[in-house]
């Protein structure tokens, strides 16, 4: 634990400090600086975005951190690669870079097309190639000769594009795979800049493509990375077909996603550990088998706050994305604790005595005990706490919204799908049988995912659609709907638009009389009467107001004791009359509200950032 030491911050406000005081790697190399001395390079991210490049005495821990060389606009990298000229190169935010560790400094920066790379490699001539993130751009810089090209958009789809691995041919024409809607790869010249497609539409399925150079100087492809049947070859530009391509020989290169750690030194030392948590390097010698650790340090202004809610035992808890933590904060104690997490906690509630999480990725459930001890959840062990029940992707892989329905043993968990896919459905966990029932959004509303839902009287459910895809995925839906489903038979018994034009329903809450309180697309409130199934009110409140927040599950509605309604928009706190339902601001904000919001011991609390703030809303 540790103190937050919370600062008055004037009308009501109170700072409660950074949940999750850590940085998270975004690739990761063991090389040698210009002395020869053996460093770690690593990128730093924060919710900020990458914001520093930290190198590393892997024998004295002595650290030097080099900001970026343009503004990371909360972007990061996706990809990296280590060069035979040993310079680390990424690609973020429209900006391609280059950092030399002999020199110690960033030594080119080019702004680019939108926006940001997901593979990298080097050319047998030296060259990077980096494509982009999400309309399938592609650049190239030339180190020797000082060279820079941004060859532009290349392939245009109706969703956004994930160019997740690249290779060039002994020749110098380059390959690069698509996802995650449509597996692709595309060809390029590199001199004339004319590309297309490998694959003919009707080889594509849902997925993403693949590439890899082999040491024989030809590419190999597939239209889907876990299709073992229909490879094709790949030299200047020209196709063969092969099917099975087993007699597989990769180009050694140091390169990969956001995940690359490469261990070895030059001189043969070996990276185990480089641990942004403990702050702490561990490198082993396989010479003799002794391992050496020490101790580094860096700054942080702390992990991106996903949301956060009440508890049971009266703290707020919630997540942190990247790295992927649990936060507990006692505001009696005015305590912190940080644990690691199963995986991203991107819905958060309380039913009863217990807490329960919906995650990405993987669409998961778990569920915690307060009074018990912590016992770092492990898939497959059913005396972890918090506890996983189930995962349900891809029919939900990223959730949006995690009902503790008022019967007191039902949760419901809703969002989107996976990776590529369009639609997302609900789970129904019943705590009392420890069973799930899954309804696909077929059986819902087709093609749409439900954000946001809030149970209604008679066992119904009052869900609010989005048509958002899943990540990379095709959106197919036109509008948003709300819909009624019976909890009994999960049948979806009346749909209707009524909203022209609105995408989410960003959420929904239950209000005095029986009346639901929602809004859409962030700036439209509106209250709906479940019997008549008539919206009786209605107000865009943007000009007035502003944006409401927004998450993964955004918790933009707080409930107060004294059954008042308030509103979490960025810009401060509201309050819904429930005689008029006029909306009336209570307090301008001192920080942008970013994601929600909960209420305890007359306080309200949310969060900007990687920070905690709370309000007072009664004495």
């Amino acid at each position: 634990m540790t103190n937050a030491n919370s600062e008055e911050l004037g009308n009501g406000f109170r700072h409660h400090g950074v949940a999750t005081p850590i940085s998270n790697h975004r690739g990761t190399v063991a090389t040698v600086d210009g002395d020869d001395r053996n460093v770690v390079l690593v990128w730093l991210f924060d919710h900020r975005g990458g914001y520093a490049i930290l190198v590393i005495d892997a024998e004295t821990g002595d650290a030097q951190e080099i900001p970026m060389p343009f503004p990371p606009g909360g972007d990061c990298p996706y990809a990296s690669v280590l060069s035979s000229r040993n310079r680390f190169y990424t690609h973020f935010n429209s900006y391609f870079t280059e950092f030399d560790p002999a020199k110690r400094e960033f030594t080119f920066t080019s702004k680019t097309a939108n926006q940001m790379t997901m593979s990298m490699t080097e050319a047998d001539d030296g060259r990077i190639w980096s494509p982009t993130y999400p309309n399938s751009g592609i650049v190239s810089y030339d180190p020797g000769s000082g060279i820079f090209r941004d060859y532009g958009h290349l392939y245009e789809q109706n969703w956004r594009q994930y160019p997740r691995s690249v290779a060039t041919d002994g020749t110098g024409w380059v390959y690069f795979a698509i996802g995650s809607t449509s597996g692709q790869v595309i060809s390029l010249d590199p001199d004339s800049g004319r590309s297309w497609p490998v694959f003919a539409e009707e080889e594509r399925v849902q997925g993403s493509g693949h590439v890899y150079r082999d040491v024989n100087g030809k590419v190999y492809a597939t239209p889907h990375s876990g299709d073992d049947e229909r490879w094709v070859e790949l030299y200047q530009g020209e196709r063969k077909d092969l099917g099975r391509h087993d007699d597989r020989n990769p180009k050694p290169e140091i390169a990969d996603s956001q995940g690359l750690f490469h261990r070895e030194f030059p001189d043969g030392k070996v990276l185990q550990g480089c641990d942004l948590v403990e702050r702490e390097l561990v490198v082993s010698e396989p010479k003799n088998g002794t391992e050496s650790r020490v101790y580094f340090d860096y700054s942080s202004e702390g992990a991106h706050l996903m949301g956060l809610a009440a508890a049971p035992d009266d703290t707020i808890c919630g997540g942190t994305a990247f790295p992927m933590r649990f936060f507990r904060y006692d505001p009696r104690a005015d305590e912190w604790t940080n644990r690691a997490a199963y995986g991203q906690c991107n819905t958060v509630v309380r039913q009863g005595d217990r807490f329960f999480v919906g995650g990405y990725g993987g669409g998961f459930l778990l569920e915690w005990d307060p009074a018990s001890e912590w016992v770092q959840t492990e898939m497959d062990r059913p005396d972890c706490n918090p506890v996983f029940h189930t995962q349900v992707t891809p029919a939900i892989h990223r959730p949006h919204n995690l009902l503790a329905h008022p019967d007191g043993k039902t949760i419901v968990l809703a969002g989107t799908p996976g990776y590529g896919y369009t639609g997302g459905g609900l789970l129904f966990w019943d705590r009392e049988t420890k069973s799930q029932t899954l309804v696909e959004h077929t059986e819902i509303l087709p093609e749409h995912s439900t954000m946001s839902l809030v149970a209604i009287a008679n066992g119904k459910l009052l869900g609010g659609s989005t048509t958002g895809a899943g990540t990379g995925g095709e959106q197919k839906a036109e509008e948003a709907e709300l819909y009624v489903m019976d909890m009994a038979t999960k049948a979806v018994e009346w749909h209707e638009v009524l909203f022209p034009g609105a995408q989410s329903y960003t959420d929904m809450c239950y209000g005095p009389g029986g009346v639901i309180y929602g809004f859409v697309d962030r700036n439209h409130f509106f209250v709906f009467d479940p019997e008549t199934l008539k919206v009786i009110h209605e107000a865009n409140t943007e000009v007035e107001f502003g944006v409401t927040t927004s998450q993964q599950g955004p918790r933009v509605f707080v409930k107060g004791q004294d059954g008042a309604i308030y509103v979490l928009f960025v810009k401060g706190i509201a309050r819904v009359n429930a005689d008029t339902y006029d909306i009336e601001m209570v307090s301008e904000s001192p920080v942008p509200i970013q994601a929600g919001g909960d209420y305890l011991d007359g306080r309200i609390y949310f969060a900007s950032g990687s920070h905690v703030y709370s309000y007072q809303i009664s004495d």
